[in-house]
C-alpha cells in the first residue's frame, strides 16, 4: 500500500464525509468520461445513419431515372427505323403533281388517299410514343438539332437561319433520333475592289 492510499484510508476513517465527498467526486468524473464517450459514439453512428440515408436516397433516384429513361426511350430503335418508312410515305405523296392529282380517275384518287391516311396513322403513332418531328424551317439552325448540307446567300434573313429542309428530322424526348438535314442562310458577299490586289505598298 502506497503513502497516498494510507494517508487517504486514515482520512476516511478519521473523516466519513470527506472521504464520501471525494468517493462521490471519482465517480462524478467517471460518469462525465463516460458520457463523453457515448456521445462521441452517438454523434458517430448519427453521420453513419444521414450518410447510408443519403446513399440510399441517391440509388433511389438514379433507379427511378433509369425506368423513366427505359420507358421513354426504349423504342428509340423501332422508332429510328420507322422514319424511313414516313420519308417513302411523305416521298410517293410529293411525287404526285397537283394537276394529275386532279385529272386522276377514282380509283387513282382513292389510293393516293389511302396513302395519305396511312402516312397520317403512321405519325400519330409515332407521336402517341413520345417521337416528334422537328420543324426547324425559318429557326436558327442548332447543330443539336440539324446538319447543315449547304449554305444560301441570303440577306433577308439573319445569317444561320434555316431557308431550306431537305429532309425533316426527328427527336424522342430531348435526344434526337435523326438530326434534320437542311440548307442554311448566310450573307451574299460584300462588293469590293473586284478582286484585284492593291501592288502601291
Amino acid at each position: 500500500m502506497t503513502a497516498d492510499e494510507k494517508n487517504t484510508r486514515d482520512k476516511a476513517a478519521n473523516d466519513p464525509v470527506q472521504a464520501a465527498n471525494e468517493n462521490e467526486a471519482r465517480e462524478g468524473a467517471a460518469y462525465v468520461d463516460e458520457r463523453i464517450v457515448l456521445e462521441a459514439q452517438v454523434a458517430e453512428l448519427k453521420d453513419k445513419y444521414l450518410r447510408a440515408h443519403a446513399e440510399m436516397e441517391n440509388t433511389r433516384r438514379r433507379a427511378e431515372k433509369d425506368v423513366a429513361d427505359a420507358r421513354n426511350y426504349s423504342i428509340a430503335g423501332f422508332a429510328r427505323d420507322m422514319l424511313g418508312v414516313a420519308d417513302n410515305f411523305e416521298r410517293a405523296l410529293s411525287a404526285i403533281d397537283p394537276a394529275m392529282r386532279e385529272a386522276a380517275d377514282n380509283t387513282v384518287k382513292t389510293l393516293l388517299e389511302g396513302i395519305e391516311l396511312t402516312g397520317r396513322e403512321l405519325a400519330k403513332a409515332l407521336e402517341k410514343h413520345g417521337v416528334r418531328k422537328l420543324e426547324p424551317l425559318g429557326q436558327k439552325f442548332d447543330p443539336n438539332f440539324h446538319q447543315a448540307m449547304f449554305e444560301i446567300p441570303d440577306d433577308a434573313v439573319p445569317a444561320g437561319t434555316v431557308k431550306q429542309v431537305i429532309q425533316p428530322g426527328y427527336a424522342i424526348g430531348e435526344r434526337v433520333l435523326r438530326p434534320a438535314m437542311v440548307g442554311v442562310s448566310k450573307a451574299s458577299p460584300k462588293p469590293g475592289n473586284g478582286g484585284e490586289v492593291d501592288r502601291s505598298a
